[in-house]
């Protein structure tokens, strides 16, 4: 929301100042956002054309000498072909920025001739479109002094960041009333709008909808004889201002009223309208081409206002082109209308409309001056272009019905901490536009129209607290208890902060992707049910709630790769959905790798090999992210299991499942079947994995937090290496449990460091070797404890796996 300091005061009487206004701003709660100083425009000075001769070597260009009030007159090059002995413009000298072409100046030689600054023009200073000529101003201009003061460019702008729930603050006039009630000034409040009035409008309208909460009033006024040129240079100046582009004096006066007051309105050409107006739904497939030149297609549930023609706007977004208003219109309808606010904020989002009405009303305007805002409009259309208005025509309209609200005023106290008497509470509310009635330690508030977002007690509590300023709220330190505090975290926050810090720590970087993804994917992925399809999508493709987090992973990793980047790692700890119950949301720590970035680096193989890197990372690299996760998490990785194969959009023969136990499934990681990047038209080398965070059992509850003592066995630790031939379909794990099971007093961990297959092993077959850790506890063992152990170990293999030792 943006306003100039000069609007502002047109609203408030203050003699504060543009600092002290922004800080109190802030201090409300309308943050502060930008403000602009206009210190661009001071180096702009008001000069003298003193001669104006023809350049000697270029017809269209003349040499003029030019006073600015500080010295002798100096040589500028212009060619204006308003330029002449006399005139009296704006000038720029040597250095200065000049905003409508942005450029500094400098000392430039044209066709041979020195031009010490410039003449500018209206486009150049940014006052207007005009660059025909330079800016022409009266005679008895002071010369040398400032042309922004002068011409009320120094104006400061103010612009603030609103939050939803503030519609009465997307007015000028609302603004101020906080300020005012900040006590930083006075309120102005303008007369009533008075003006004759001759006969009644002619073009009737006719609600016709199902549900009356879509339009819940309609007000209409003909102005007959109007002259609709450019509005006026001080409106002009304030809409250009906030960004807007000035049209017509029409046009202009529904956008000022709309900054101005925060009551959008709309203006009809009445001699283009065909009949009467009637409010209703569209037509599903209707077209209509709006104001901005675009055709839109409709449906049933956009509301639109139309004649016996068909559509003519699009009821509080846009208006038509058909009807729209320009420099012939002699007659003007003029709207000022209420509509549902979730209506509008669903139509201009499935159309894809941005307008200063649907920001106003998907948050909600004022019912109340609904009317009052239909008589100002017309004061303003009268004043400056004149004609007749006709009796308006309301329709629909039933009041506003004030929410009354139960206040206790100890809830202050209670949800703030803040000590305010019961009288400041009072005083507050009611220069908010609150009326409170009542007396003792409870009273009863009545809601102004223009404060929708406010329904109980503590959105009360709330307008005390911002006015009596947050800043005094005291800061006190939280109390100390005499026992030692629980955990503060979860079990599941803290092993997502674990997680997080495991892949962090190899090499991969943390994304933070769209919990929406497209039907397809979502199908892709084991999801896509009907449960999970949003009702109102931000856009059409994010449609439904991601069943994985890889799919947003694979797609960021492709963008990264088209823009050159293509060795990267990925990971990322959010939500998945299964359904749309609580306990379908998982909690999961997903990633993925592409190209060659490994843990042990990307790059090529030549430039990386020493280090092990350089090769494209395949199914190990996905399996060893994924054990660091579970490891990280604290969990005995003893009893992990790894099943072979995973879920469909996995390569069924590079990938895994990992599992506690029988039935508890940890993860799954792989890499990726060829169908399923084909289908996210992703490509490369890739892999990745998912652990379910919130899968993983909790930790048994010790006794005592402390720790046990540290036993090492002062035996000298053994290592034997073993080679057993098994069938080839035998996975490693199997073999590594089985002999982990031999003794499982002595065996303290088992590692494959070894896998062939060929002829020499036989058909079928290959050869695995692990090497197995012994650790004597109680005393050294002689050959004798080593061959009865290698002999457990041997047989234990044989009877879990078939295999045997190879000779």
């Amino acid at each position: 929301m943006k306003f100039t300091l000069s609007w502002l005061k047109e609203h408030l009487d203050t003699d504060a100042g543009l600092d002290e206004i922004c800080t109190r701003l802030t201090e409300i709660g309308l943050e502060v956002e930008d403000v602009d100083d206009k210190a661009a425009f001071k180096p702009f000075v008001i000069a003298r054309v003193v001669s104006a001769e023809k350049h000697p070597q270029a017809d269209r260009l003349k040499v003029l000498m030019v006073d600015t009030g500080s010295g002798a007159p100096v040589q500028v090059v212009c060619g204006a072909p308003n330029a002449r002995a006399g005139l009296v413009g704006a000038f720029a000298a040597p250095g200065t920025y000049v905003p409508g072409i942005d450029v500094t100046l400098a000392v430039g030689n044209i066709r041979g001739v020195e031009s010490h600054g410039m003449m500018c023009s209206e486009k150049e200073l940014q006052i207007s479109e005009s660059h025909d000529g330079i800016i022409d101003l009266p005679d008895d201009a002071p010369v040398g002094q400032s042309y922004a003061a002068y011409a009320h460019l120094d104006d400061p702008l103010i612009e603030i960041n609103l939050t939803p729930n503030r519609p009465d603050c997307t007015s000028i006039h609302g603004i101020a009333r906080d300020l005012a009630a900040s006590g930083l000034g006075t309120l102005k409040t303008r007369p009533a709008p008075s003006f004759a009035v001759e006969g009644e409008t002619p073009v009737k309208l006719t609600l016709d909808l199902d549900d009356p909460k879509l339009c819940p009033g309609f007000a209409l006024r003909l102005v007959r004889g109007v002259r609709n040129g450019p509005s006026p240079r001080w409106m002009q100046q304030r809409l250009i201002a906030i960004g807007l582009r000035p049209i017509n004096a029409l046009v202009d006066v529904t956008n000022y009223m709309t900054f101005d007051q925060g009551r959008p309105i709309h203006v009809f050409d009445a001699a283009k309208i065909n009949g009467n107006l009637t409010v209703r739904r569209a037509a599903e497939g209707e077209m209509v081409l709006a104001l901005d030149q675009r055709e839109y297609k409709l449906s049933p549930n956009n509301v639109v206002i139309a004649d016996e023609n068909g559509i003519e706007s699009i009821g509080g977004i846009m208006g038509g082109e058909h009807s729209g208003c320009d420099e012939n219109t002699v007659d003007v309808l003029i709207e000022s209308a209420l509509w549902d606010p979730m209506n509008i904020a669903k139509s201009g989002r499935a159309l894809g409309i941005i307008t200063d009405a649907r920001y106003r009303f998907e948050r909600g305007a004022d019912p109340d001056y609904m009317v009052p805002g239909l008589e100002r409009t017309t004061e303003l259309v009268l004043e400056l272009c004149g004609g007749t208005a006709a009796r308006a025509e309301v329709v629909g309209y039933k009041g506003y019905e004030p929410k009354i609200v139960d206040f206790p005023y100890s809830e202050v106290k209670r949800l703030t901490g803040l000590d305010v008497s019961n009288e400041e509470s009072n005083t507050i509310l009611t220069r908010l536009g609150f009326t409170v009635s009542g007396s003792g330690e409870r009273v009863s508030v009545a809601v102004p129209s223009w404060r929708p977002d406010v329904d109980g007690k503590a959105d009360l509590v709330e307008e005390v607290m911002r006015i009596h300023g947050v800043d005094n709220i005291k800061p006190a330190p939280l109390e100390s208890h005499a026992a030692v505090n629980a955990k503060i975290l979860t079990t599941l926050q803290i092993r997502s902060r674990l997680a997080k810090r495991a892949l962090a720590a190899r090499g991969m970087l943390e994304a933070v992707t769209w919990s929406f993804i497209p039907e397809d994917q979502a199908k892709l992925f084991g999801g896509g049910s009907p449960a999970l399809k949003l009702a109102n999508p931000i856009a059409a493709e994010m449609s439904d709630m991601r069943p994985s987090l890889l799919p947003g992973l694979l797609s960021a990793a492709q963008r990264n790769a088209d823009k050159g980047y293509g060795d990267v790692a990925l990971f990322e700890v959010s939500g998945t959905y299964e359904n749309d119950r609580p306990d379908g949301q998982r909690r999961v720590a997903g990633g993925i790798r592409r190209g060659t970035a490994s843990l042990a680096g990307a790059g090529r193989a030549w430039s990386n090999a020493a280090k092990g890197g350089g090769k494209p990372v395949d199914v190990f690299d996905a399996k060893a992210d994924a054990l660091a996760v579970i490891e990280a998490c604290g969990l005995p990785m003893g009893n992990i299991q790894i099943e072979q194969g995973g879920p469909e959009w996995y390569h069924p023969g590079r990938s895994g499942t990992i599992k506690i136990g029988p039935k508890v499934v940890l993860g799954c990681f792989g890499e990726f079947h060829p169908l399923t990047l084909e289908s996210l038209d992703v490509s490369g080398a890739l892999c990745g994995f998912e652990v379910y965070v919130d899968a993983m059992p909790e930790a048994k509850r010790k006794a005592t937090r402390t720790k046990p003592a540290l036993e090492l066995s002062p035996f000298q630790l053994v290592r034997r290496d073993f080679a057993f031939v098994v069938d080839k379909t035998v996975e490693a794990g199997a073999i590594v449990k089985a002999a982990t099971g031999a003794d499982r007093k002595l065996v303290t961990g088992v590692n494959v460091f070894d896998i062939f297959e060929g002829a020499s092993v036989g058909d079928g077959k290959k050869s695995v070797a692990i090497e197995v850790q012994i650790q004597p506890v109680e005393r050294t063992l002689t050959d004798e404890d080593f061959e009865a152990l290698t002999q457990k170990i041997v047989a234990s293999v044989a009877k879990f796996t078939g295999g045997v030792l190879r000779s």
